[in-house]
């Protein structure tokens, strides 16, 4: 049996889902795989609770948590004003686990804990999109010289395994191109359109409703939260140095129904997708909206589901569609990546 001691930053609702998962599924984890999770330390804004040997009492911490208490003031445990970084310095753990928003203009306070927690040579394990986006080459070659390893699967499309086809399922090929469909939102309010004949602004208003938009949805509809995505997968898969300044973004706020109707005419769907090609021995990304034929394999994704296709010099197409958009879908990522630093070498 493996032990794994892990510190988890963030207790928003990717956070706290995350514990349950784990409490929920640890047993089965134990037994299925030969790992322990122990959750040694939770740190957010105002401080952290930590045992410093063994484990927190997580029953008794998520009933606090649920009830309005903060880590900090867990009876036994709290430490008032302990940052991620100080923990990460003072105490020995194996994985950092990072769900704190995404910040794109400087990755804090994610950054910092990464950083300090690749040089004392620990795993990363983050739905924050922020460090990696901005600093991934550095990061990279942090983790390579402390032999660390870098999981970034919740930040790239959740539940969608998009990293796990890219770098295990076609490995011995080579990949030439990467189209994806990596955000709800817009797949959402576009096939609304499409089947039912919906404005833009009703769609959108009726994402919001469901909770499938964000009140200020520009990150999703302006194409930024598909362009970071892309970034990611690109970066690890094909070891490029691509900023989010290097990618034409245009997402869909100016999509008519009479955009989907010209489409409809053509036999073709209207989709927001996120392309990486090579092209030349060079990397060429780009987001926009796109006319796909009816038999592209993208083609039939619905909704708010996500889907990515993979073009291979030896195995053809390959293309993976659905995972759960949620606070779930991105626990259950965080898990399956922890499993995977114990099953990988």
């Amino acid at each position: 049996m493996k032990t794994k001691r892990i510190i988890l930053c963030g207790l928003g609702n990717v956070g706290k889902t995350f514990l349950k998962l784990v409490a929920e599924r640890a047993e089965d984890v134990r037994q299925k795989y030969g790992l322990s999770i122990e959750i040694s330390c939770v740190v957010d804004l105002g401080g952290a609770a930590i045992a410093e040997k063994g484990v927190l009492p997580m029953t008794d911490f998520m009933a606090f948590v649920k009830n309005g208490g903060q880590p900090e003031r867990f009876p036994g445990y709290g430490q008032k004003g302990l940052s991620i970084v100080e923990a990460i310095r003072k105490y020995d753990f194996d994985i950092l686990i990072e769900t704190t928003p995404t910040n794109l203009r400087n990755g804090e306070p994610a950054y910092s804990a990464v950083t300090v927690a690749l040089e004392k040579g620990m795993d990363i394990v983050s739905a924050d999109k922020g460090p990696f986006v901005l600093y991934y080459d550095k990061l990279k070659k942090m983790a390579d010289v402390s032999r660390s390893r870098i999981f970034i699967s919740a930040a790239t499309g959740a539940a969608l395994p998009t990293m796990d086809i890219g770098r295990f399922s076609t490995a011995g090929s080579t990949i030439t191109s990467i189209e994806g469909i990596l955000n709800g939102t817009t797949n959402f309010i576009l096939t609304k359109m499409n089947l039912e004949k919906s404005s833009y602004a009703d769609a959108l208003k009726e994402a919001q409703i469901m909770g499938i938009a964000e009140t200020e949805p520009s990150l999703d509809v302006e194409g930024y939260d598909s362009r970071n995505k892309i970034v990611l997968i690109a970066n690890t898969l094909f070891d490029a140095k691509i900023g989010i300044n290097d990618v034409p973004v245009k997402g869909i706020t100016e999509i008519t129904y009479e955009d989907i109707k010209k489409a409809i005419k053509e036999e073709k769907v209207l989709k927001l997708v996120a392309t990486a090609e090579i092209r030349k021995r060079e990397v060429s990304l780009e987001v926009s909206p796109k006319r796909l034929d009816k038999t592209h394999p993208l083609a039939s994704i619905n909704f708010s589901e996500k889907g990515i296709t993979y073009t291979t010099d030896t195995m053809g197409q390959v293309t993976v569609l659905g995972g759960k958009s949620s606070p779930l879908g991105a626990a259950a990522a965080l898990l399956k990546d922890v499993i995977h630093t114990h099953l990988l070498p």
